[in-house]
C-alpha cells in the first residue's frame, strides 16, 4: 500500500484531555501534546494543543477532529429548543417507546422525552406502510402551526411522519414548504437521516439530528474560523460514529452521525495498529478521564451495529462502531453510599478542578488519587508539580472520606477502589463479548486511553486474557484514529417484504444507486483515496421472529437462492437451530462505501534514545510494597523482555505491570505483556 505524503494533524476532544497528534510526512516523524480540554468552548482546547504542539498550521495538508460535542449535548440535555411535527394522533410516539421502563424493579422512574410534549405538534396527513397516500398534506394546518413554533422561538424543527420510510413525499413537501416560509435551515425529515420502519426508532435518531444540528454546526463554524485566521486553509475532516470521517462542509446535515465519534476513533487506531501487528482478533480498552469503552474487533473489523442507545430510551439507529461506555475514568469519584457501601463512578471530577493529586484544588477522592497513593502515578509524569501538600492532601482527604467509614488505612481503602471499578470495567467487556457469543479469553486486550494501562493487567486477569497489548502511544490512541480513519457514507432503506415477494431488479438497483451515492460524496471531498470498498449486506429475519440477522453480500447483483442459504448458514451458525420451513423477510438494505487513504508509518511514533539508567520507588501491590524499576518508555527498544513488577512512564500515560507477569516490546514498539494466573 502507498504511505501517505501529507502533513496531517488528528485532535480528540475528550471529557478531561485534549490530544493532538501531528505528521510530518517529510521526516516521517511525529509531535504530540495534551491539553485540558475547554468544557465551555472545545475549539480554544484545540487551538490551545496547536499552540502548544507549536504547529505551523500554513505547512498542514489535512486536519481530522474527532469531537465529543454532539454527545456531550445529549447526555447533559443541553440540546437547542427544537419542535417536531408529526402526522395526527402520534404526537406522542417519543414518549410511549417501546412500553418500557429505566428501572424495571422500581417504584418511581422519571423519563423526559427529548423533545417535551408542548413543543410536539400533529399535522393531518396519512401513508400507509405499502407508501400509498392515504390523506394529503394539510398545507394550511402546517403553516399555523409553523407560526406557532416561530412564536415560540425554537431553533430546530424535525418533520417525522408515519411510513415515511415508504414514500417520503409528504415530508419533502413539508420541508420545503417550512423552508420557504421560516428564515432558518434547521430542518431535519426523518427518512434523510434513517429510512426505516419502527417510528420511535426513526423518530428518536431524527430528533437528536435536529437537536444537536445548530449545536454542531456553530462548533464547527467558529473552530474553522479560527483555524483560517491562525493560516490553515485546507480540508478539515469530522469523525463520525461509524469509524470513518466526513467532510466538515457537510457533517452537520447529518449530525446525529457524529455522535460516539470519539470512541469511534480509538477502535478504529486499535484495529490499524493490531492489523499491522498481524494480531486478528482484540478487545479494545479505552479508559480516559471521565469514562471506559470497549468494544470487540474479529478478525480486523469493528463491530459496526445500527442498534446504538445512548441512554434509556434515546437509541441513535445509524450506523456506529459497537461501544459501549461506562462511567469509570481516573476521575472517576469514589464516596461511601447511604448503605455504606464503598461506590466508585460515575460522577467525575473532570479537568477542573480534577483529582485531589492535579494539585487543582480537587476535593474528592477518585482512581487516579488510589494510583498515585499506591505509588504506580507519578505526578510529573502529567506535568503536575508534585510537593509533600499534594500526597497529603490526598492522605486527608481519602481518609476522612473513605478509610475511616471503612475501618481500613489508607493503601487498603486505595486498593479497593481500583478493585471496584475494575470490576465494573470486566463487566462491560464482559457484555461486548459473551453476550454475544465470544470467550474473552481467546482475545488480546488492547489496552489505550490515558489510564487505561494502568488497569489492564488486573482486568484480564479478572478475565482469564492470556495478553494484553498495549500500543506505542497509549493516551493519544483516539487521536491517531483521526489520522488513520477512512472516508465513509452508510445507507440504510426499508423494504420489510418477504424475500418470496421481493422484486430482485429493484434490489440490485437501490444497492448500486446507495454505492453509487456513496463514491460520489467520497469523490467530493479533497481528500485522496487510494481505493474503495463496497460493503453491501442485507438486515433479516424469518416470519414471526423479532430480532434482526445481518446478512453479508458479496455483491450487488446477489439471486434470491444466494440471499436464502446466507440466511439459513447465518441463522444456524448463530442458534444451531435447522428450521425445516423458513419464509425469509428482508427488513432493511444496508450499503457502506469506505474510501481508503493511503497507509500512515507508524514506525516512528516513539523516538527511541538508548540509556541503561534505571529508578527504582516503592510499589503497592496485593497488600505489600514492591520495589519496582520504572523504565521510560522511549528507552525500551525492540525485543526488549523484563518480568515483573515494572512501572513504565511516557508522556501520554504510565504503564503498570504487575508481580510475576511478563512483558516485551515488538517490532512495532507496542508491548506485549504475558499475564500470570494461578
Amino acid at each position: 500500500m502507498a504511505q501517505i505524503k501529507d502533513n496531517l494533524v488528528g485532535i480528540d476532544v475528550g471529557g478531561t484531555f485534549t490530544d493532538l497528534i501531528c505528521f510530518d510526512s517529510k521526516s516521517k516523524s511525529y509531535n504530540f501534546t495534551k491539553v485540558f480540554t475547554s468544557a465551555k468552548n472545545q475549539s480554544q482546547g484545540v487551538l490551545n494543543a496547536i499552540d502548544k504542539a507549536s504547529i505551523n498550521l500554513k505547512k498542514q495538508d489535512l486536519i481530522i477532529h474527532g469531537t465529543t460535542t454532539t454527545t456531550n449535548a445529549l447526555l447533559e440535555r443541553k440540546i437547542s429548543k427544537t419542535a417536531l411535527i408529526t402526522t395526527k394522533g402520534f404526537r406522542d410516539v417519543l414518549e410511549l417507546g417501546r412500553r418500557t421502563r429505566p428501572f424495571p424493579y422500581g417504584l418511581i422512574a422519571d423519563f423526559k422525552p427529548l423533545i417535551p410534549r408542548n413543543l410536539r405538534f400533529e399535522v393531518e396527513e396519512r401513508i400507509d406502510f405499502k407508501g400509498n397516500v392515504l390523506k394529503k398534506l394539510n398545507e394550511s394546518e402546517l403553516l399555523k402551526i409553523l407560526k406557532k413554533i416561530k412564536e415560540l422561538n425554537c431553533e430546530s424543527i424535525v418533520i417525522h411522519f408515519l411510513h415515511s420510510y415508504a414514500n417520503s413525499y409528504h415530508e419533502v413537501k413539508a420541508k420545503n414548504l417550512i423552508l420557504k416560509n421560516w428564515a432558518n435551515k434547521y430542518v431535519t425529515a426523518g427518512h434523510e437521516i434513517l429510512s426505516e420502519s419502527r417510528e420511535f426508532e426513526r423518530g428518536v435518531t431524527a430528533s437528536i439530528n435536529a437537536s444537536v444540528q445548530p449545536i454542531l454546526e456553530n462548533y464547527i463554524y467558529d473552530l474553522q474560523q479560527r483555524l483560517r485566521n491562525n493560516g490553515y486553509k485546507k480540508e478539515l475532516l469530522v469523525m463520525n460514529g461509524n469509524g470513518g470521517t466526513v467532510s466538515s462542509k457537510i457533517v452537520s446535515k447529518e449530525a446525529a452521525k457524529t455522535v460516539m465519534s470519539g470512541p469511534a476513533s480509538g477502535v478504529i487506531a486499535a484495529t490499524y495498529v493490531s492489523k499491522l501487528s498481524k494480531v486478528k482478533n482484540i478487545i479494545t480498552y479505552d479508559m480516559g478521564g471521565t469514562s471506559t469503552d470497549v468494544s470487540l474487533v474479529v478478525n480486523n473489523k469493528p463491530a459496526v451495529s445500527s442498534e446504538t442507545e445512548i441512554e434509556y430510551s434515546m437509541p441513535v439507529h445509524v450506523p456506529m462502531v459497537d461501544v459501549r461506555t461506562i462511567g469509570a475514568g481516573g476521575g472517576s469519584i469514589a464516596k461511601i453510599n447511604e448503605a455504606g457501601l464503598l461506590e466508585v463512578g460515575p460522577e467525575s471530577s473532570g479537568s477542573d478542578p480534577g483529582p485531589i493529586c492535579y494539585g487543582n484544588g480537587g476535593k474528592n477522592p477518585t482512581i487516579s488519587d488510589a494510583n498515585f497513593l499506591l505509588g504506580r502515578l507519578n505526578p510529573e509524569s502529567l506535568n503536575i508539580k508534585e510537593n509533600i501538600k499534594i500526597k497529603e492532601d490526598t492522605k486527608l482527604i481519602l481518609e476522612n472520606e473513605i478509610s475511616k467509614k471503612l475501618k481500613l488505612n489508607n493503601y487498603q481503602s486505595a486498593e479497593a477502589i481500583l478493585k471496584i471499578a475494575n470490576n465494573k470495567m470486566a463487566n462491560a467487556i464482559r457484555m461486548v463479548s459473551i453476550s454475544v457469543g465470544e470467550d474473552p479469553r481467546e482475545f488480546n486486550l488492547f489496552s489505550f486511553g490515558g489510564a487505561g494501562p494502568m488497569h489492564a493487567c488486573e482486568l484480564a486477569r479478572e478475565l482469564d486474557i492470556p495478553k494484553v497489548f498495549i500500543p506505542a502511544r497509549p493516551g493519544l490512541t483516539n487521536a491517531l484514529g483521526c489520522l488513520v480513519a477512512d472516508l465513509r457514507q452508510d445507507f440504510t432503506q426499508t423494504l420489510n417484504i418477504s424475500l418470496e415477494e421481493t422484486n430482485i431488479k429493484n434490489l440490485h438497483s437501490i444497492l448500486e444507486k446507495f454505492k453509487s451515492d456513496g463514491v460520489s460524496l467520497i469523490k467530493k471531498q479533497k481528500v485522496e483515496i487510494e481505493k474503495f470498498y463496497i460493503e453491501f449486506s442485507l438486515d433479516m429475519q424469518f416470519l414471526g421472529q423479532t430480532h434482526i440477522i445481518k446478512i453479508p453480500l458479496k455483491d450487488a447483483k446477489p439471486s434470491k437462492n444466494f440471499i436464502n442459504k446466507e440466511f439459513e448458514n447465518i441463522y444456524f451458525k448463530r442458534f444451531k437451530v435447522k428450521l425445516e420451513k423458513i419464509l425469509p423477510i428482508i427488513v432493511n438494505i444496508n450499503v457502506s462505501v469506505i474510501g481508503k487513504r493511503k497507509e500512515l508509518d507508524l514506525k516512528k511514533l516513539i523516538n527511541f534514545t538508548k540509556s541503561e539508567k534505571i529508578s527504582y520507588r516503592k510499589v503497592y501491590f496485593n497488600g505489600k510494597w514492591h520495589k519496582t524499576p520504572i523504565y521510560l518508555r522511549e528507552n525500551l527498544f525492540p525485543k526488549f523482555k523484563q518480568n515483573g513488577p515494572a512501572i513504565i512512564e511516557q508522556l501520554d500515560t504510565t504503564i503498570v505491570i504487575h508481580p510475576k507477569d511478563n512483558f516485551f516490546v515488538d517490532d512495532f514498539g507496542n508491548i506485549i505483556i504475558e499475564i500470570y494466573n494461578d
